[in-house]
């Protein structure tokens, strides 16, 4: 069955059956990457991948649990994400996946910050260079986890700010230093991450040349509402239905502008950007009400503030 395809090849669901009993659909389940043995880059992610993911380990970090290379072949054994990723819960791709909540989202972005985190303080510090929805892969109980280290770079040394690499990545995604100048910085990664953040608030992908002129890229046509806490309920996700406390929208939103301001050095850390959400996390604010739901209660008038309807956005 395949899970997955893109240029690096496709992603099989398999089964590992230490017993090598050779019964399909018995063992532990598996999810199994073919690279595209045509890719110019092939080998060289394969290894890079066998090289971070056999020395990191991290609750929100995939697991990899084997690999091989025979002829032509090559071949990479995860454990397998029962939910999915990200990028197909938010953007609706597949007949079974359903809307995030509210709290689903911000507990995984809290994983996945949490294992970018664990990149950026590793002794041998690692920059991941292509953080987005789709590398961020959920279990069963949608804990989040980073997947494919195919352009994973170690950082620089401690007498340099950056590494100096050829521009790889996914456009809407990369910060713009790094795609101006080929330098790459550990918060390089922290401005992909705001790009997920807006992403986790409006059910928008970072790019779409489907939506309306001007509103193609994301971040872009996002940034004047993020800024503005009014203003930030008309590009709210509508499969959240209105069910989200919007004072931690706000600060999420506030966030997401810290980690997208165009000089790395005035992004927040990793760290310091798990601090907020944790912080965030613990605001005791119920969520906010459905607008179709009455606004009396006992008799007497809601003061709770009723925003207008969010426009219809472009096709997703």
């Amino acid at each position: 069955m395949v899970l997955g395809e893109g240029g690096f090849g496709k992603v099989f669901k398999g089964w590992l059956d230490e017993k090598a009993s050779g019964k399909s659909g018995s063992g532990t389940l598996v999810a199994v990457k073919k690279l595209n043995p045509e890719s110019l880059q092939g080998f060289e992610e394969w290894q890079c991948e066998v090289n971070f993911l056999e020395k990191l380990s991290h609750p929100h970090l995939v697991r990899l649990l084997g690999y091989c290379w025979e002829d032509k072949e090559l071949l990479l054994v995860y454990e397998f994400m029962q939910k999915g990723s990200l990028e197909n819960h938010l953007f609706g791709r597949g007949c079974t996946v359903q809307s995030l909540d509210w709290n689903i989202r911000l507990k995984i972005v809290i994983g996945a910050a949490k294992g970018l985190c664990f990149l950026h303080t590793a002794n041998n510090q690692v920059i991941y260079r292509d953080f987005k929805a789709s590398n961020i892969l959920l279990d069963g109980s949608y804990t989040a986890k980073i997947s494919d280290f195919g352009l994973a770079k170690f950082g620089p040394s401690a007498s340099q700010s950056h590494v100096t690499t050829r521009i790889m990545g996914t456009c809407g995604y990369a910060a713009p230093e790094y795609v101006a100048t080929g330098h790459l910085y550990v918060k390089s990664d922290v401005y992909g991450f705001g790009v997920v953040l807006v992403e986790i608030l409006t059910g928008l992908r970072a790019v779409d040349p489907n939506r309306p002129s001007g509103q193609c890229n994301l971040v872009d046509w996002a940034k004047p509402y993020l800024s503005d806490r009014r203003k930030l309920n008309n590009i709210m996700d509508q499969g959240l239905d209105g069910k989200y406390p919007p004072k931690a929208a706000f600060q999420i939103a506030q966030l997401a502008l810290k980690c997208l301001v165009p000089e790395p050095k005035n992004r927040p850390s990793m760290k310091e950007v798990v601090e907020t959400l944790e912080q965030i996390k613990s605001i005791n604010e119920n969520p906010k009400e459905p607008r179709n739901r009455s606004a009396r209660r006992h008799g007497k008038q809601s003061l709770r503030h009723r925003s207008p309807l969010a426009p219809k956005h472009g096709v997703r």
